[in-house]
This record gives structure tokens, C-alpha cells and sequence, in this order.
């Protein structure tokens, strides 16, 4: 059986790890409780020490450690092997050193999320798949324009986001997973914002809010027009018995039939 690919990841402050049974029950494929951004210099230690009394359903839990450059780096990393959570978001990932570095101070099976959030993590992001427990890329957009002075999150991020990609399947990871939306009440943005990415060959999203989930769900998910044209292909090309096979007046040729028959086989995922 493949291995499924998580379409979304919600954020938990790692003040607040009360809401992570919250969080779970809306249903996303993972929760990332946040060291990071969601706790304040000051209640780093404290943010720490409630993360360290563990969470419900912690096969279903990342923890995002503060950065490699910070003093807090260390600690995170000795809380999260003490841990028995699915692994750990990196943020400002640069160098295939560092990934090393978090994934020697962790379980074995532990899954590691570079976060690519500077030019520099970008011109790595080959090198950072190849490192050993890296499962896929995560796209820190809003950093990441911060970093390179970027003015714009669509066409501005358009060559970035398709080299993310790119850099994904050579190397042999899973699509990468895209960044947040900050407009939390607009859910047709989050929508919108979602299918983009997905037609760039992204396979998930981070979100920052509950009520952003259902969307993203629905829109990585194969929808039910592209499951009936799947199956009308498939069928198709199983009855021509190798022969030229035409569906609505275009031809079905091998790259055609592999998309159908992969549309179909994640369909078949989502229900199990």
C-alpha cells in the first residue's frame, strides 16, 4: 500500500496544547504543535514544558522547533525525542547539515519537514530531500517573501513554487506542501489559494485555522468529475485492449491513461 500523503497540517500553539484534541477533531491529517511563532521569547520554556506532557493522538502530531540559528534549538530538539509524535518541522532550513544534525537527535522513524523560507534553504531544497527521514518540502511563502523582498503571493512566488516542486520529484519525495493563507474568514480564498497549489503539483497545505480544513481536504482531494472521466478512460482503454481509444474526441495515450489510473487509486485512499 502507498504511503498517504497528508493534505492538511493545522497549527497549535504549543502554549495552548489544550486544543489539540480540538484541532484533531476537525479533521486534518496533522497537527503541528508550534514552538515557533506562536509562543513569545518569553514563554519559550513554559511552551516547552506543557509540549512535554505529551498530547492526545500523538501519531497524528509534528512539533515545529524554533530555528537552527536559535538559542532555543537544542532544547526543542531534546523535548521532541523524548516524544512519541510523527516528527518535526524545521523552519529556516538551509542546509542538509542541519537536517542531519535534528534527524540524529531523533527516533529513527521520525519524520522530518524542512521548512523552505530563504533563498538559501530554496537553493538547497534538492540537497535537503536527500537528507534521510525527510518526507517533503513545506513552502514558508510569507517568510520566504520577506526573505527575497517579494511583493505578492501568486505569479511573484510562481517560479519558486514550481522549482520547490521540481526539486521534490527528483529527488523522489512527496509533493510538496504549500503555505498558509492568513485571511481566515475568506474561505473561498482559501479555496482558490488551495487549487492553485495543487495545480503546480503541490499535495497539501499548512492551514491556521479549523474552518480552513473541510476546503483544503475537498480541494486535494480527486473531485467527482475527475473520478467519472478516470473510470470512462480507464474503462475505455481496458476494453480497446491496447488499441487507439478516443475519450470526448481526445485520445487516450499512456501519460492519459497513468493520470486516470492515479486519480482513481487516490480516490480509492480517501475512502479507506
Amino acid at each position: 500500500m502507498q504511503e498517504l500523503i497528508c493534505r492538511t497540517y493545522l497549527f497549535v500553539p504549543a502554549t495552548r496544547t489544550d486544543r489539540v484534541a480540538k484541532a484533531l477533531a476537525a479533521a486534518p491529517d496533522a497537527v503541528i504543535v508550534d514552538l515557533e511563532d506562536a509562543v513569545a521569547p518569553g514563554e519559550k520554556r513554559s511552551a516547552r514544558e506543557a509540549a512535554a506532557r505529551g498530547f492526545p493522538n500523538a501519531d497524528s502530531v509534528f512539533i515545529r522547533v524554533n530555528g537552527p540559528e536559535t538559542e532555543w534549538f537544542e532544547e526543542d530538539l531534546k523535548l521532541c525525542s523524548a516524544l512519541d509524535v510523527l516528527g518535526v518541522v524545521v523552519p529556516k532550513a538551509e542546509t542538509p547539515e542541519q537536517m542531519r544534525h535534528v534527524g540524529s537527535r531523533l527516533k529513527p522513524e521520525s519524520i522530518l519537514l524542512p521548512l523552505v523560507e530563504t533563498a538559501r534553504g530554496y537553493e538547497n531544497a534538492g540537497r535537503l530531500c536527500a537528507v534521510l527521514g525527510v518526507q517533503r518540502l513545506v513552502f514558508g511563502s510569507i517568510d520566504f517573501q520577506l526573505d527575497l523582498g517579494i511583493s505578492g503571493d501568486r505569479e511573484e512566488l510562481l517560479y519558486f513554487r514550481s522549482g520547490i516542486v521540481l526539486a521534490s520529484k527528483l529527488a523522489g519525495v512527496q509533493p510538496p506542501v504549500d503555505g498558509v493563507t492568513v485571511d481566515i474568514e475568506n474561505v473561498e480564498r482559501v479555496r482558490d489559494d488551495a487549487l492553485y497549489a495543487k495545480r503546480l503539483g503541490f499535495g497539501g497545505k499548512l492551514c491556521i485555522h479549523p474552518k480552513q480544513i473541510a476546503p483544503v481536504n475537498e480541494c486535494f482531494n480527486p473531485s467527482s468529475g475527475e473520478i467519472t472521466w478516470a473510470q470512462r478512460v480507464v474503462d475505455a482503454a481496458g476494453a480497446a485492449k491496447g488499441g487507439a481509444v478516443q475519450v470526448d474526441g481526445k485520445m487516450v495515450d499512456r501519460p492519459v491513461l497513468i493520470k486516470a489510473q492515479e486519480i482513481l487509486l487516490e480516490a480509492a485512499r480517501r475512502k479507506t
